[in-house]
């Protein structure tokens, strides 16, 4: 079990599945930067987190902004919309969790966004001590919700990724920047830089010129064509 102190953001594990440098970036050396991406989430969160907007329907009351925590996992945060749906008298309600986004649905790409909803469902079952019924995504540029199975597989990758989120904190280490294609529409790229840190030579590389040049050095001499310097391969 965790400590209040020991808690981490429940947002974190999508920031981690999706990249644990970000990650790492984001809650171990406080960095942030925000491009038109992040900006246009936060403005809907903004909005879907006000609590005082919350309503009743006939049969379901939904709440906006509830505060949420995982003792267990090591979890804090919010949910944007819980909907409690009634059932039959003296049981308890049919709960469903809803986490919106700004985007569309990219299907095996929205890996992070379920394992973030999945924290969300985590958090909720051990404080309400009954299983949730459902979740969901809900797109708002193309105003579609998607189901999300709270099937086994989904729930142990949310419970490793909290065991991650934990051991990557608790290391105080960023791991090291690959770059990756996903990196171009990152808000962090600027300062994650990674191919600013990929390798331009290997010893491999460098064993292999200078086994060459020994070899041509008994051939003679030929100026290179157009210029004076063989250029360097930029390539890693």
């Amino acid at each position: 079990m965790f400590t209040d102190e020991e808690l981490l953001p429940i947002s974190a594990l999508q920031h981690l599945v999706f990249c644990p440098r970000r990650a790492a970036l984001v809650f171990i050396e406080r960095q942030w930067a925000e491009n038109r991406y992040t900006a246009q989430g936060r403005q809907v969160h903004r909005r879907v987190h006000d609590p005082r907007r919350g309503e009743n329907r006939p049969g379901v009351r939904i709440a906006r902004g509830l505060e949420l925590r995982s003792y267990r996992y090591g979890l804090v945060g919010k949910a944007d919309v819980v909907e409690f749906h009634d059932t039959t008298p003296g049981q308890p309600p049919r709960v469903i969790v809803v986490e919106y986004k700004r985007g569309r649905p990219k299907g095996e790409l929205d890996l992070p966004f379920r394992v973030q909803l999945c924290g969300q469902v985590l958090c909720l079952e051990e404080m309400l001590q009954q299983p949730v019924a459902g979740a969901a995504l809900f797109f708002k540029k193309s105003n579609r919700r998607v189901e999300v199975p709270l099937d086994e597989a989904l729930r142990r990758r949310t419970a490793e990724a909290c065991q991650e989120l934990h051991q990557l904190v608790r290391s105080g280490r960023t791991p090291i920047a690959r770059y990756q294609r996903k990196c171009r529409h990152c808000s962090l790229l600027p300062l994650c830089l990674p191919k600013a840190l990929r390798p331009r030579a290997t010893a491999a590389r460098y064993l292999a010129q200078a086994i060459c040049s020994e070899s041509s050095s008994d051939l003679p001499a030929s100026p290179p064509p157009g210029s004076s310097q063989a250029e360097e391969d930029p390539s890693p």
